[in-house]
């Protein structure tokens, strides 16, 4: 019976082997005939710009040989112990420490057999080894500007990812126990998802993050009550409803990244910061942008400014019947609220009273991680691909964002979604980071050639707004600043710097965790800690260095986001009577969240 029973067992894994194969023949056929076709052909060899860099490195290595010889040596010495190692526990020996171990935070081998397993153990280490070697060689590449050692670092990372032993189904102990388990389904429900994927990305594979029918706008997600108030081309305005009898006279209008939806904000009501902030008893508008496509091809920066923020802020006065409004920017919407401010300055207008920018960048010398996708030639490659549409399609900035962290963003679904065969789990956050938003093209690429390449914005009259050459330095609006530790799109001392340049106070405070784990951080939730100037430091204006400015922080524990409200209320503690979204001169078009974030692409 047993026989019987492995026989039968090899046969259902043989056929299964052989349905993945044929499915494989018939999934490549079909991206080959979609890729032949397909707009994508025409795109340049070299999207990346990554060929002269890697050229001016090798060519480094060979002038100057000494620091790839000695991690090549350190390699082999290591490897060596390694074979040793690995051949005492053959032999039973259970006691023999590791030779290399993976750095804090790495989750790829946390499977027990990576350890228990000597086999799996010598195949971990041995990668480590071969990833440590190949980063510290080009890391000892001398002779190179910044921008280029960034973007050697960095695609070198990608390509050590990629080849980690977790991605492959043979060496990876979690997937080949599933696939004796399970007779070879894991790997054929994993090929139907790969297939379902490539599909949905039109011949281009399109990791499924999460269960996108599992949620519904205003229903699971982003469901605090609200109505919209206004519509335009450019924005729908969203107008909460209170949740206490008095409010601040001041309202808060919150200014979004167009470059993603203003949801993230608003996810669940255990984690959504509009909420918290209607229950602090502010009185919330938040600018839903519209997702662009041809027809807003020659929308710019400054029509973000002119059709949006300042449009907005008229709007708000309407509802409320004050001028005087609190706002708030987060990432590229803190830049778009520092041009405002700027321009508002030059115009005498003070309506802003407090500005709030969460994780913005307005100094773009260090832009972090993000700028290796960004030079001249990627620039000009970015353009010609937004002339044919008239935006730039929101998977290119998704794809680059992943990519700050291809571990968590996409090997982790690469292997729990193709190799293990599982469906993506149910959950708000990768629901929200897969709906993805386009770009106008003409904005896009006034905002990477002024900001990022030319990083003329910090400058007086580098960018001119409305018929207007902004100067930052002027700003003389209260100020607070929150930026994240480990923040890879907006580091936290480019945008300490930032902070700097304004005249006006200016408060920092530096959250823990990323760029977005650090903001929507609930008090409830008990994460996480922050850090702001202690209260004995004799200093008045923030230190010219950002460490200084570390080093003489106070630690505390939880969110940051009561410390903020302590800060914005102090500014007026003027009360009023609860706002009604739509009771006013302005009249509720339909219910929060509105329809133009309701668009997914």
């Amino acid at each position: 019976m047993a026989d019987k029973k492995s026989t039968e067992t090899s046969s259902d894994f043989a056929n299964n082997i052989e349905q993945i194969t044929q499915m494989t023949q018939n999934v490549f056929k079909q991206v080959m005939e979609k890729q032949s076709t397909s707009a994508n052909s025409s795109m340049p060899f070299d999207p990346m710009n990554l060929y002269s860099t890697y050229m001016d490195a090798w060519f480094n290595i060979w002038k100057e040989p000494s620091k790839a010889i000695e991690a090549q040596t350190k390699y082999l010495k290591d490897a060596l112990k390694l074979w040793q190692s690995t051949s005492q526990k053959l032999y039973g020996n259970k006691s023999v420490d590791p030779v290399i171990e993976p750095e804090k935070g790495d989750k790829r081998f946390r499977d027990e057999e990576w350890d228990s397993n000597v086999i799996f153990n010598y195949i971990k280490q041995s990668y480590l080894l071969a990833s440590r070697c190949m980063m510290e060689t080009v890391e000892g590449v001398e002779d190179l500007d910044e921008k280029n050692k960034k973007k050697l670092h960095f695609f070198t990372k990608q390509i050590v990812d990629t080849l980690s032993p977790t991605n492959f189904a043979h060496t990876n102990p979690a997937v080949l126990r599933e696939a004796i388990e399970s007779k070879g389904e894991n790997l054929m429900k994993g090929m139907q998802n790969f297939i379902r994927d490539m599909e949905e990305g039109d011949g281009q594979l399109k990791i499924a993050m999460t269960d996108t029918k599992a949620f519904t706008l205003g229903e699971n997600v982003a469901t605090t009550p609200g109505k919209v108030v206004y519509e335009c081309e450019m924005y729908q305005l969203v107008q909460y409803s209170p949740s206490t009898a008095k409010v601040f006279k001041r309202p808060l209008l919150v200014v979004p990244p167009w470059i993603n939806k203003f949801y993230i904000m608003d996810l669940q009501p255990k984690n959504s910061m509009i909420k918290w902030m209607v229950d602090q008893g502010h009185t919330v508008f938040i600018i839903s942008w519209v997702n662009p496509d041809e027809r807003h091809a020659d929308k710019t920066f400054e029509d973000y400014m002119t059709e949006g923020v300042l449009d907005a802020l008229e709007q708000v006065e309407i509802a409320t019947g004050t001028s005087e409004v609190n706002a708030i920017g987060y990432c590229i919407g803190g830049t778009l609220l520092t041009g405002t401010l700027a321009y508002m300055t030059a115009k005498k207008d003070e309506r802003i009273k407090s500005a709030t920018f969460f994780t913005a960048l307005i100094d773009f010398s260090q832009p972090g991680d993000l700028g290796v996708f960004i030079d001249e030639q990627q620039v000009d490659s970015i353009e010609e691909k937004m002339s044919k549409d008239g935006y730039l399609e929101g998977k290119s900035m998704s794809n680059a964002f992943n990519m700050l962290r291809s571990n968590d963003l996409i090997w982790s679904f690469y292997i729990n979604n193709y190799l293990l065969g599982k469906d993506p789990m149910v959950f708000d956050l990768l629901y929200w980071n897969s709906d993805n938003t386009r770009l106008p093209a003409a904005m896009h690429s006034f905002y990477l050639r002024n900001m990022y390449v030319e990083n003329k914005f910090k400058d007086p009259g580098g960018v001119e707004l409305a018929g207007v050459p902004i100067d930052v330095r002027k700003v003389k609006t209260p100020c607070y600043f929150i930026s994240t530790i480990d923040d890879h799109i907006a580091p936290w001392k480019s945008t300490y710097d930032g902070a700097k340049l304004l005249s006006g106070p200016v408060t920092f405070v530096l959250g823990g965790s990323g760029h977005i784990a650090g903001i929507i951080n609930p008090p409830d939730a008990n994460k996480y800690c922050y850090w702001t100037k202690k209260s004995s430091s004799r200093r008045r204006k923030l230190p010219a260095e950002a460490d200084t400015w570390f080093e003489e922080a106070e630690q505390h524990e939880g969110s940051w986001w009561p410390n903020w409200q302590k800060w914005v209320s102090s500014l007026d503690k003027r009360k009023v009577n609860a706002r009604q979204p739509g009771k006013g001169k302005s009249k509720a078009l339909e219910d929060a969240p509105g329809s133009y974030v309701a668009k997914r692409l």
